[in-house]
């Protein structure tokens, strides 16, 4: 698999920029993810999230999903390339200012983010600003894809943190120095607090929300939402989540997200099992649909 993906990014990248991004998105929308099993997954979270939704608008979405992380794929993989197209041009929001001060005054900042768009144009954003976003980052189980990627992701901010425990305590001396810090949020958490999502239940991790009580810093949400000609990024940095509750805080970033799925429901990751047993217990008898 590690050889087959590096060979496809291999061959992509001999391609001008804007024509590997839309190839890589075409393959994976309309190859990959039906061969690999990703729209059908999609499929099924949208049937169990939009009940409502006819077999085509699930169809649609769910090619649009797996097209999107396609062009993530890709773009990522285009180091430099990427990187220099997310100016500080691309950056909105009242975020982006209170994020200048805090880091200015010494205060570590978390941006939060999810699956949406393309989460590494947020970093690479910033690197525009002249700022550094450190990350966590979980290790994959293929060695040598997981080298290749690791110098990938380097190249978009750093120091990286790879999970475990030397790494969670990299982090926390990051934050404890007033470190600006980026980690994604939406995943399903075993153990985690039975939170909603896109008006579902889910076990949501609280972490995000901890570290930010802990260490006073400042939690932003942002995305780097996709434009419509699917090659450029509009980088959203919202206002600040209000210091409260752990539990209070992170529900807050998941309406955050929410409203961002809903204005544009084919740029999140609906492949993820975010659900889980909730969803399990709902689809068993479920139409998906073809």
């Amino acid at each position: 698999m590690d050889r087959a993906l590096r060979a496809l990014i291999w061959g992509l990248g001999r391609l001008p920029y804007d024509t590997r991004v839309r190839a890589c998105g075409w393959i994976t929308g309309k190859f990959l993810g039906s061969v690999l099993g990703f729209n059908r997954r999609a499929r099924a979270n949208l049937s169990y999230v939009f009940p409502e939704w006819s077999a085509a608008k699930k169809r649609r979405v769910a090619t649009e999903a797996s097209n999107n992380v396609g062009r993530t794929l890709i773009e990522i993989y285009s180091g430099q390339e990427f990187v220099d197209r997310q100016t500080s041009d691309t950056l909105s929001g009242p975020g982006v200012a209170l994020m200048q001060e805090a880091q200015d005054n010494g205060r570590a900042v978390i941006l939060a983010t999810g699956h949406f768009g393309n989460y590494e144009a947020t970093r690479a954003a910033m690197l525009s600003l002249g700022r550094n976003v450190a990350a966590f980052y979980r290790p994959t189980n293929n060695r040598f894809f997981n080298d290749h990627y690791v110098k990938t992701i380097e190249g978009y901010g750093q120091p990286l943190f790879p999970r475990g425990p030397v790494g969670f305590r990299g982090v926390l001396q990051h934050l404890k120095n007033g470190g600006l810090y980026g980690m994604l949020h939406d995943q399903y958490m075993r153990g985690g607090a039975n939170l909603t999502f896109m008006g579902k239940p889910t076990k949501t991790a609280l972490s995000i929300a901890e570290l930010a009580l802990k260490y006073d810093a400042l939690l932003l949400p942002c995305y780097g939402i996709r434009n419509p000609d699917g090659l450029s990024f509009n980088v959203v940095v919202e206002a600040a989540v209000p210091a409260s509750d752990a539990e209070t805080m992170v529900q807050a970033l998941n309406d955050s997200l929410e409203a961002r799925i809903l204005e544009n429901p084919g740029q999140w990751f609906w492949q993820h099992r975010r659900w889980k047993r909730q969803f399990a217990e709902k689809s068993a008898a479920a139409k998906i649909g073809p």
